[in-house]
């Protein structure tokens, strides 16, 4: 076969092929629903045929385009540095990519202005014969009106493991480096180190001039930096030192040499090198860790999420993508994504604050024989109830409803709501007018379609059909003129627009500033993705706690230069009553200062006098005696640790 034979043949399969995808059809979209045939024209047996040949021929195809593209490069390593890489832009992309290599996860999944919007897809010139729809069989008349009264779910009783907010002393005053050192902490640092000036040494065996190991000081100064640069946008490193007219920047200067920077650059390593070559060794069998050279990190950076803040009653799970065009095996494409291409990451966020509370990065489909679909397994691994508590809500996109997973939610006293996508609920696209509500129940789960400008399907396991609720939406009128009108929606759509975008929140802090740049080494980007979240969940940390003591808080913007002025050791000296970030308890007894009443003793926080008394808890200094009671006046005028519940 020549290569325009060659060439005609892929694009002509490939047309076929993206059409079955776009219309959530193919293989990857699997939320263990079950398989059904429609009957169309023909027989549903030949049209399985059809199926099956299409893929077999597809299978085939792989084959002959392998000889035509390069092996793959799964490892992406390098021993080149950072400083003088200038990667294309958009770089070339194989003949077969977008035929074969489809994520395994699915890339269709999209969020448009109304939820679960179903767009209307033009067919290539056949009837596509196999699609996913519910467990059960819908006619159309199981669906109800609006008007027929639904009875109303039993609601959730919200009983949080912890207290729902900061889980600091409410009392503590901390400054922007105590709280990021929550997540990155002194040991966190100590791994990294150790780590990179292993790596580094090793890198410079041989060479003239022996390696300097890097300094505390030194990485923070690095950290300051790396944070300074989110705020500054250079196209390369080397411009932050640029001695020009045009590039005058002279704190990057000041607190550290171009040099020194780039060098840690280089050898900036999370994980040992020894064991490093060990995992790679085991390339290819069971054993082998893809994540091993950022599972220091990564598993610290998880723990220090969920242990600095618990979750509201709304909670939220979406993708998120961090931006990287290597050739890595753990790299996905979704095209309906703002960032089409990078590492995805599987994120539960509190819909309140968009707090990152857990995540796990995605590896690929692996133990198919246990998995019951990527889409069904995220949310059972984040939505843990024995972390979470109980009678919390659920809200996710139409890539993860199923009605298996939000039975299964349910006996672990989750309620959950989401969108659905049409083929999965047996959607047929009947002319109603806007505004029309129609729904049906099947045992605990409630199953709603609303006419907008688009067809939204929802389910939910906590929501009423309908109970009064209105919209208003600008209408053209048939004289042509524009006016607003009222039109009645689901309580579940209202309650999804409030609540779905936790994730998108987190997305959007971290947007703002990101300290991720372009790098050879497919660690660091990781690297560079938990310094962001880290600083954004910081900086949410400070928010809760400036509103709890009815404080202004900093904005973004100001919180991240304070950080870099503190991390760089530049910025004011913060005064003595600071007081160390520590986990609230519900104990908040007295104590000596000095083990002896007239040894140690401190000024009151509350008066004037002198007091050997403090509260073992808040770290204060207050009276206890009769006369001077400051010790329950503080306690009982401070800020309450109990948060709304929802």
């Amino acid at each position: 076969m020549d290569v325009t034979t060659k060439d005609e043949c892929v694009n002509g399969i490939k047309e076929e092929y993206d059409d079955t995808v776009e219309n959530g059809e193919s293989s990857g979209n699997d939320n263990n629903l079950d398989e059904t045939i429609e009957l169309g024209d023909s027989s549903a047996e030949s049209d399985a045929s059809s199926v099956d040949s299409k893929e077999e021929l597809l299978d085939n195809l792989d084959l002959v385009l392998d000889q035509f593209s390069d092996p793959d490069d799964d490892d992406g390593y390098d021993d080149g540095d950072d400083a003088d890489w200038n990667p294309e832009v958009t770089p070339r992309k194989k003949k077969r990519t977008g035929l074969s290599s489809v994520s395994p996860s699915p890339a269709t999944s999209s969020r448009t202005a109304s939820p679960a919007s179903v767009q209307s897809k033009k067919g290539k010139g056949r009837k596509s014969s196999v699609s996913r729809s519910l467990p059960f069989s819908i006619s159309e008349h199981k669906w109800k009106s609006a008007d027929e009264p639904d009875i109303e779910p039993t609601q959730p009783i919200f009983r949080p493991r912890l207290t729902p907010g900061v889980q600091l002393v409410s009392n503590a005053s901390c400054s922007p480096l105590q709280y990021f050192e929550l997540f990155f902490s002194k040991s966190v640092m100590r791994t990294i180190l150790e780590n990179s000036n292993a790596y580094g040494a090793m890198r410079h065996k041989g060479k003239e001039k022996p390696w300097q190991d890097i300094s505390v000081k030194d990485f923070k100064t690095f950290l300051a930096l790396v944070i300074y640069m989110g705020l500054l946008k250079c196209f390369t490193l080397t411009d932050y030192w640029r001695k020009s007219d045009i590039y005058s920047l002279p704190y990057p200067a000041q607190i550290m040499s171009g040099r020194t920077f780039l060098r840690i650059c280089a050898a900036l390593h999370l994980s040992d090198h020894k064991v490093d070559a060990e995992n790679d060794a085991k390339k290819g069998t069971p054993e082998y860790d893809r994540l091993c050279r950022i599972k220091p990190l990564y598993q610290d950076i998880r723990d220090a999420c969920r242990s600095s803040f618990h979750p509201f009653q709304n909670i939220s799970i979406d993708e998120r993508m961090v931006a990287s065009k290597a050739r890595h095996g753990l790299k996905q494409y979704m095209k309906n994504k703002p960032t089409k291409w990078g590492y995805k990451l599987f994120v539960l966020a509190d819909s309140l604050c968009g707090y990152t509370w857990d995540f796990f990065i995605y590896e690929g489909k692996m133990n198919v024989e246990q998995s019951k679909g990527i889409s069904y397994d995220s949310v059972m691994s984040l939505a843990n109830a024995r972390l979470l508590g109980a009678g919390y809500k659920l809200f996710v996109d139409n890539f993860y409803t199923s009605p298996k997973l939000f039975r299964d939610l349910l006996a672990k006293k989750i309620w959950a709501c989401g969108t659905v996508r049409a083929n999965r609920i047996g959607h047929s696209k009947k002319l109603a007018p806007r505004g029309n509500i129609r729904w049906f129940r099947e045992d605990d789960l409630l199953f709603v379609e609303w006419k907008d400008k688009r067809d939204v399907l929802m389910c939910s396991t906590f929501h009423k059909a309908f109970n009064g609720d209105t919209i208003k939406r600008n209408v053209k009128g048939a004289d042509g003129v524009w006016a607003i009108q009222d039109f009645p929606v689901p309580p579940a759509v209202l309650d999804y627009n409030k609540h779905m975008g936790g994730v998108d929140l987190s997305d959007a802090l971290i947007g703002y500033y990101t300290v991720l740049h372009k790098t050879r080494k497919w660690y660091r980007s990781f690297f560079y993705h938990f310094v962001d979240i880290a600083v954004v969940n910081a900086f949410i940390l400070h928010q809760q706690m400036a509103r709890m003591k009815n404080q202004k808080p900093l904005t973004q913007k100001a919180f991240r230069e304070a950080l870099v002025r503190e991390l760089a050791g530049t910025g004011p000296e913060y005064t003595s009553d600071r007081t160390e970030p520590a986990h609230s308890t519900d104990s908040h007894l007295p104590k000596y200062i000095r083990g002896h009443s007239t040894l140690g003793r401190r000024k009151c926080k509350m008066c004037t006098h002198k007091t050997p008394v403090m509260c073992e808890t808040c770290q204060v200094h207050l009276c206890f005696v009769p006369n001077r009671d400051c010790y329950s006046k503080w306690h009982k005028s401070g800020p309450s640790d109990e948060s709304d519940s929802e």
